[in-house]
């Protein structure tokens, strides 16, 4: 699952190494720090989500729940805060090193999680998670991890951190956020009746089973597009951006598990897994594409 954690900060690092970058270097010690806070704070994210879901009672045959799983739940909880400390500690170390826009950047992300499934506001349980989850995964992640992971180029002037640039984060972001938030999507399909018995108004419960999954593959067609598009269009990326079609085939089985049986909760219990699983190959794909181009401009 910590695969959505690390992407933005991936794909950033594809593109500061990416052509025309020349006024830009990645720092690798800082990529790593990134790297490791992004998963702590995901981890705090995850584990608040069991806790306050177990308090409502939504997660009782949900067998991934840590809740479930260890029946401590203010062991959980502690744990969760711990993550988040621990997290906001190393993206603070990140920030010394570049720009405190790093941490708004970042605390704003954090608040996107906690407006998801943290009570009063639990906008999740409104059809909002997925909203949230395109703008702290999107235009929030990549836009700090730009700023934490690059440096001006030796010799040249300006300020510590990468671009800030909310415009060009959101165009590296919207494809790959795009298909963390269709996991997220997919996550609700074989949990519709508990959802629907603990007030949760999930996409999928709104739509229907039947015409949630005919969006899976819009999904899948508009993270593509938002990642090819630029390089059509000529927007300053390289054409090895286009690598990340080839993930296209990863996302077959999962159109066509949902496409046949989304309303048999037992068949598609691991459509999320296989949701990750293109998330995770359509990311690495277009970061390595974005980063290729500025390599073989350098050979």
């Amino acid at each position: 699952m910590y695969a959505v954690a690390v992407m933005p900060a991936l794909v950033a690092a594809g593109w500061l190494l990416g052509p025309g970058r020349s006024a830009w270097r990645l720092q690798p010690q800082q990529l790593v720090v990134f790297l490791l806070a992004a998963v702590l704070l995901l981890a705090w994210e995850n584990l608040c989500n069991d806790y306050f879901d177990a308090q409502t009672g939504i997660d009782i045959r949900k067998p991934h729940s840590v809740i479930q799983l260890t029946g401590a739940p203010s062991v959980v909880f502690f744990g969760a805060q711990l993550c988040c400390v621990l997290g906001l500690l190393l993206m603070a170390q990140v920030a010394m090193a570049s720009s405190w826009w790093l941490l708004v950047l970042v605390l704003a992300a954090c608040c996107c999680g906690y407006l998801y499934q943290g009570p009063p506001f639990r906008l999740g349980y409104q059809g909002l998670g997925e909203p949230l989850c395109w703008l702290a995964f999107g235009p929030l992640a990549t836009a700090a991890a730009l700023v934490g992971l690059g440096a001006p180029a030796p010799g040249l002037e300006g300020g510590g951190g990468g671009p800030l640039n909310l415009s060009l984060a959101s165009q590296l972001g919207c494809g790959p956020a795009l298909a963390t938030t269709l996991v997220l999507f997919c996550s609700h399909f074989h949990q519709v009746e508990d959802d629907v018995a603990h007030g949760k108004r999930s996409p999928v419960q709104r739509l229907g089973t039947g015409r949630a999954a005919a969006l899976v593959p819009c999904f899948v067609a508009l993270a593509l597009l938002a990642e090819v598009v630029p390089v059509a269009w000529g927007g300053g990326w390289p054409p090895t951006a286009l690598l990340a079609v080839a993930s296209f085939p990863v996302a077959v089985p999962l159109i066509r598990l949902l496409g046949r049986h989304h309303h048999q909760p037992e068949r598609i219990r691991h459509s999320k897994f296989l949701a990750l699983r293109f998330q995770m190959v359509n990311g690495v794909l277009f970061a390595g594409g974005l980063a290729l181009g500025g390599l073989s401009v350098a050979s």
